[in-house]
């Protein structure tokens, strides 16, 4: 339990972790304590109740000349282990489909160079600031950071590139025809100059914005998916576009290349971008920093740097960008981790469940063992009846193991990215993992059986 909390920890983002106290409770300690050996003496009770009811003369007839007990006990044990073989057919699947899910989102193009930033918050309007003066600082925070050695490129948003934030609006666009109906809103972001040079995504056409681009500006930068909804062509440097006025008054100044905004997993959406400089109303800000040194030995060195222009101003959120992704992912992360070690642990308990039912088997049938060999059977022949009853187990319980692994994927299918709940290579794969730990689980029985000497298991009793 200690060791699970641990790795809850872990892979929660920080904003989200700050809201769990996590920790070992005692009620939860003795509810558990409670439901295990309320558990064990169920279960154990049965067989007592079952050794020691009252029909002994039909409980003789039921075990006479069957080696490995009563017909309906031999039952109820491979019924149990094929039940636990099919959980884990069923969870290895699901635990394949959610890895395999959150491999395609870790090979997703995010279309921004995202190695060597690092990012960070500041919000000077907490502290008192009006808008004027959190202008000035931004403008001196970015001269600062300048100065830091192996730094490259500065710049700052007003949403968190891949912080899971989205800003919105209704736009009007110069050539657009749009009914009453029609679908106008597009996402959009105020950033600083270097915006796009600093993350490493392309300008297409036009131009990027300059520290010229104060408050008076009346320009904007659109991505290819806000072009193409408004059909505004390869080149829609010079045409005009507002946020609702109806005045066309923001003039397109450049074409950035698509790329990531919010999430990870999202598409890219129609999105505008205009100068953080021309905002009256700046309360905050996420900065950017690009160095050719190592990103972690960079962390320390911003706040210090935030806490010359300002000892009282938090540094909110300071990370590298890829463990921004990482965050933006988490619940996709914390899925994938915990399927994979509940289908690991019902797997072990399948394992553990076979080899227990194929030693037991083996122990009541050594006179049957004993009798063939003696008739003339080799060690192979009686390995392979008892690995026959593994294989046999092992497809029962992976067929209805395969069914349910196939109906939870239809059920997950909203969670996983780019893929359908069935994925004959995730779950074949499962199969023979499951395979594998069942051979290897009937193995030592059906080693124990072949070495049997007849002598010895003719006088078996």
């Amino acid at each position: 339990a200690r060791v699970t909390l641990a790795l809850i920890a872990a892979v929660l983002p920080p904003s989200q972790g700050a809201t769990f106290d996590v920790h070992l409770d005692g009620t939860v300690i003795a509810f558990t304590a409670i439901v295990t050996i309320l558990t064990a003496l169920l279960f154990g009770l049965f067989p007592a109740l079952n050794a020691t009811r009252s029909d002994l003369t039909s409980a003789i007839r039921a075990s006479t000349g069957q080696p490995s007990g009563g017909r309906s006990a031999a039952r109820w044990r491979t019924a149990l282990a094929t039940t636990q073989i099919a959980l884990s057919m069923a969870l290895l699947g699901a635990a394949g489909l959610f890895t395999r899910s959150l491999a395609n989102i870790s090979h997703v193009d995010l279309g921004v160079q995202v190695e060597h930033v690092v990012t960070f918050g500041v919000s000077p309007d907490l502290n008192g600031y009006t808008p004027q003066q959190t202008q000035l600082l931004m403008q001196r925070l970015d001269d600062a950071l300048h100065q830091i050695p192996g730094v490259t490129g500065v710049t700052a948003s007003t949403i968190p590139l891949l912080g899971g934030s989205n800003w919105g609006n209704d736009v009007d666009v110069e050539g657009f025809a749009a009914g009453p109906d029609a679908d106008k809103n597009a996402r959009f972001n105020e950033v600083r100059p270097t915006y796009f040079s600093t993350l490493g995504i392309p300008i297409l056409a036009g131009r990027e914005f300059t520290t010229a681009d104060g408050m008076a500006s009346q320009v904007a930068i659109i991505n290819q998916a806000f072009a193409r909804k408004f059909n505004l062509g390869s080149n829609p440097v010079g045409k005009r576009i507002d946020t609702g006025n109806k005045k066309l008054d923001i003039t397109i100044v450049g074409l950035a290349q698509n790329a990531k905004y919010s999430e990870v997993k999202d598409d890219v959406p129609p999105l505008f971008f205009t100068p953080i400089m021309a905002d009256s109303n700046i309360g905050s800000s996420s900065f950017y920093v690009r160095t050719t040194v190592d990103p972690v030995a960079l962390l320390p060195q911003i706040g210090k740097v935030v806490a010359r222009l300002d000892p009282n101003l938090p540094v909110e959120d300071l990370r590298t960008m890829p463990e921004q992704i990482r965050q933006n992912v988490a619940l996709d992360r914390f899925i994938s981790l915990f399927s994979a070690a509940f289908a690991g642990l019902a797997t072990l308990l399948a394992a553990i469940g076979l080899y227990g039912v194929l030693a037991y088997t083996v122990a009541q049938r050594t006179r049957e063992f004993g009798v063939r060999m003696a008739l003339g059977a080799d060690p192979m022949r009686v390995r392979l009846m008892v690995i026959r009853q593994v294989g046999m187990m092992t497809l029962v319980g992976g067929v209805v193991g395969l069914a349910a692994a196939i109906a939870t994927g239809r059920v997950a299918q909203s969670l996983l990215y780019k893929m359908q709940g069935f994925d004959p290579v995730v779950l074949i794969a499962a199969f023979v993992i499951l395979a594998l730990v069942a051979l290897g689980a009937g193995f030592i029985p059906a080693l124990r059986a072949s070495r049997i000497d007849p002598i010895r298991a003719l006088r078996y009793e």
